[in-house]
């Protein structure tokens, strides 16, 4: 079942390769939506696919990549949307 939702991951995660980290793994497990950074230091993620490809990318986000440190995740769910197509990281 396609669900869509929206994380705020906080912590060390700007200048460490977290979008692209992000991209990769939306990627590789068939998501789409977006990621960003924000004005806060933290980074947001919209993204919508197969429900167990999102827990996936949730736990990815987690960890992220080598040089974060992420302190946590706020997640809310949202309506699907039929336009999303791909992911790509927003400047």
């Amino acid at each position: 079942m396609e669900k869509r939702m929206n994380l705020i991951v906080c912590g060390l995660v700007q200048g460490v390769g977290f979008r692209m980290f992000i991209e990769g793994s939306a990627n590789e497990l068939c998501l789409h939506g977006w990621v960003r950074n924000r004005i806060d230091g933290s980074v947001e993620i919209e993204v919508q696919g197969r429900e167990d490809r999102l827990e996936e990318l949730v736990k990815r986000a987690g960890k992220g990549p080598s040089r974060a440190h992420v302190t946590s995740i706020k997640r809310k769910e949202l309506d699907t949307d039929l336009t999303l197509c791909g992911f790509s990281v927003l400047r």
